[in-house]
C-alpha cells in the first residue's frame, strides 16, 4: 500500500518535510549573507541576524510540533548513544539512520546553541548597556567563528555519511527523499 511518505516507483521514502528543507537552505543563505556583511557599516547585518533569529525560532518550535523526522524526540539521543556512534564512525561500522544519526543530532544541537549565542551577543551590542563594548564584540566574533567551524564539520560529516552509506544526503535535503530503510538501518 502506498502512503504519502513512500514512492514505490523510485524506492524512496519522504524524510525531510518542506519546512525543514526550506529552513535548512534559508539558514545556509542567511548565514553566508551575515558573514559577507559582517564588516558593513549599515543595518544590513543586523536585519540578517534578525532573520536568522526568526528561522532558528521556527525550527525550535518545529522540533516539538513538526513531522516525524523533524521532531527532537525522534533524533536526540543520550550521551552514551552519541559516544558509541562516534566510536562506530572511527571504526567504520556506523549504522545508517533514516532521520538524523546521533552525530547529526549533536551537530544540530551545537549549531542551534552557537547560532543562538551569536544572535544574542549581536543583539546585545545594539543595546545601551553593550553598545561599543569590546568584550561583547569579541564574544560575538567568537560565537560566529564557532558557527563557521561547526558548519565545516557538518559538511564533512555529511560527505562522510554520504560516502559510507552510498547516499547523496545533499540531494535528500533538496528533494526530501532518502532510500527506503533496509533491515539493518535505524528508522
Amino acid at each position: 500500500m502506498k502512503t504519502p511518505d513512500t514512492d514505490t516507483q523510485s524506492n524512496t521514502i519522504r524524510v525531510w518535510d518542506p519546512l525543514i528543507r526550506l529552513f535548512h537552505w534559508s539558514l545556509v543563505a542567511a548565514m553566508l549573507a551575515a558573514w559577507l556583511t559582517s564588516t558593513w557599516r549599515n543595518d544590513t547585518h543586523q536585519w540578517i541576524g534578525l532573520a536568522i533569529g526568526v528561522l532558528v525560532s521556527i525550527r525550535v518550535i518545529w522540533g516539538f510540533v513538526g513531522s516525524k523526522y523533524a521532531r527532537f524526540v525522534q533524533f536526540i539521543r543520550s550521551p552514551l548513544v552519541c559516544l558509541k556512534y562516534l566510536y562506530s564512525i572511527l571504526i567504520a561500522s556506523e549504522k545508517r539512520y533514516i532521520g538524523h544519526n546521533p552525530a547529526g543530532a549533536l551537530m544540530i544541537a551545537a549549531l542551534l546553541i552557537s547560532i543562538s549565542a551569536t544572535i544574542i551577543t549581536g543583539y546585545s551590542m545594539t543595546t545601551d548597556r553593550f553598545f561599543g563594548d569590546d568584550a561583547m564584540q569579541q564574544a560575538h566574533s567568537i560565537c560566529a567563528y564557532c558557527v563557521i567551524l561547526l558548519a565545516l564539520f557538518h559538511v564533512c560529516g555529511v560527505a562522510l555519511a554520504s560516502h559510507r552509506h552510498k547516499e547523496n544526503l545533499v540531494a535528500s535535503m533538496i528533494t526530501g527523499k532518502k532510500r527506503r530503510p533496509e533491515a539493518e538501518d535505524v528508522a
